[in-house]
């Protein structure tokens, strides 16, 4: 069984690859890593979680100030990541959580960040759903 229905699916992979993907070229002087943590742990996203569809439907720049309204969350000082990478990792949390139905707070901790930015060359060019599998549920 799936986190949430399919339908929202789309939605929810692209809007968290977006959001992502902005916030890392949007603020290149803030620490996108710690961005991605914080979120994946956010009321905001176990909303997502919990199929809330208001939240699930919104595009990434609803979604940021969404986040930030709701989590009150700061921007921390440090690296952004470049290129594809944060996008590709927005989406790989998306689907894996929806896939495996684990809450997004313990995603984190299982499949840290530091580790798919080491997996990205290795796990990018795959479809997603197969990139997931091949991490598998831990």
């Amino acid at each position: 069984m799936r986190a949430y229905s399919e339908s929202y699916l789309i939605d929810v992979v692209e809007s968290q690859g977006k959001l992502f993907d902005f916030v890392a070229f949007s603020f290149p002087d803030k620490d996108t890593v710690d961005f991605i943590s914080a979120y994946m742990k956010s009321e905001t996203r176990k909303s997502i979680d919990e199929s809330q569809a208001y939240v699930n439907t919104m595009d990434y720049k609803s979604l940021w100030a969404y986040f930030l309204k709701t989590d009150r969350y700061e921007l921390k000082k440090g690296r952004a990541l470049s290129g594809f990478i944060p996008d590709w990792i927005g989406e790989f949390y998306a689907y894996y959580q929806w896939f495996f139905a684990i809450p997004s707070a313990e995603i984190i901790n299982k499949v840290p960040v530091d580790f798919l930015i080491k997996a990205y060359p290795g796990l990018h060019d795959l479809e997603l759903e197969l990139a997931v599998k091949k991490v598998g549920a831990l």
